[in-house]
């Protein structure tokens, strides 16, 4: 009989596209195995260019809520479908589902209090597994396996028909080299490289015959807004109006892409681009763009990483001290 496998995945875009490298592995072993994934119906069109999920379920309720009733039914909806169940969020709530839809083996970290609800409990070794990446990745190998460290990448399907489509849309031009900046970050204020760093970034590249393009959600209009306004308006903004998939579509077109630590950044990582990934608060060392080509910037300050939303110290040193020439000394 082929084993399918139900997947509980995160509740972040960046989180979400590491996750692949777990599905990539599980298929390495068993290439035979059915793997559905349960997640945000905000990931779907994520799932839907990882070649290695079947079939994506949404979890209809939105992060952070417990809705116990609305678990249970949608577990008992999902029995006798699945012969192991992997969950890679640490809480409690989301090992329900796969506790009620009474999947056999229900693997996953010992997070928050899951004794019974998970089977197959194991306990972290961040010594062992240093990078979340690694740490999703273990929960597909066996207790007594070890992770080589030439794991498979994320790696996000592209269809030229689309990318052509939603260019078109856009009316963009590719005659020029681009750069595409991603200087929103749903984490929080402290991991945005400052306004005025990436318009002046801008103003070189577009002086150097280079058009430049900014890319986020709704939440980075006012960072994107503050951007044009310091570049006279020369830059493509594109913050609010593309949805995911066409975000993956007009990245994979960037010549250079320059991001915080954020969704887009491992977006762009997973599209194999050039990439240049500034950290503040957070560190490669734990969530690392997951693409050898691609390069991080940190200062390396005392105060780093801290992982606050909002810098404690009130001064925000690790990214304002952080130049514009800095990054434009990684370019390609």
């Amino acid at each position: 009989m082929t084993k399918k496998i139900l997947i509980v995945g995160p509740a972040w875009v960046g989180d979400m596209i590491m996750s692949q490298c777990l599905f990539k592995l599980i298929k390495q072993t068993d290439p035979d195995v059915i793997i559905d994934v349960l997640a945000p119906a905000w990931s779907m069109p994520l799932l839907a260019r990882m070649p290695e999920v079947a079939e994506s379920w949404v979890m209809p309720l939105s992060h952070g809520k417990l809705g116990l009733g609305e678990r249970r039914r949608l577990g008992k909806s999902l029995r006798d479908r699945y012969q192991q169940a992997i969950v890679l969020p640490n809480s409690f709530k989301s090992a329900l589902v796969p506790w009620w839809a009474d999947i056999p083996v229900r693997t996953g970290w010992r997070g928050e209090m899951r004794y019974g609800v998970l089977n197959d409990m194991r306990i972290l070794d961040k010594k062992r597994y240093p990078l979340m990446v690694e740490q999703f990745m273990a929960l597909g190998l066996s207790v007594n396996e070890s992770l080589t460290k030439d794991y498979p990448l994320p790696e996000l399907m592209v269809s030229p028909a689309n990318r052509e489509r939603v260019r078109v849309k856009y009316q963009l031009s590719i005659d020029l080299p681009i750069l595409a900046i991603c200087p929103g970050a749903e984490f929080g204020p402290a991991k945005r490289w400052p306004e005025e760093h990436y318009a002046h970034l801008a103003r070189e590249k577009l002086q150097s015959g280079w058009q430049v393009w900014i890319l986020g959600s709704p939440k980075d209009q006012p960072v994107a807004q503050k951007i044009m306004q310091l570049t006279q308006q020369k830059c493509i903004n594109l913050t609010g109006q593309t949805q995911l998939e066409e975000a993956v579509d007009l990245l994979s077109l960037a010549s250079v892409v320059v991001s915080n630590d954020s969704g887009l950044m491992h977006m762009a990582a997973a599209l194999h681009k050039p990439l240049i990934a500034v950290y503040g608060p957070t560190t490669p060392a734990f969530t690392p763009p997951l693409h050898k080509q691609a390069k991080t910037v940190s200062l390396a300050l005392e105060c780093q990483p801290c992982f606050e939303r909002v810098c404690p110290l009130k001064h925000q040193r690790c990214l304002r001290e952080l130049s514009p020439e800095q990054i434009m000394a990684e370019f390609p």
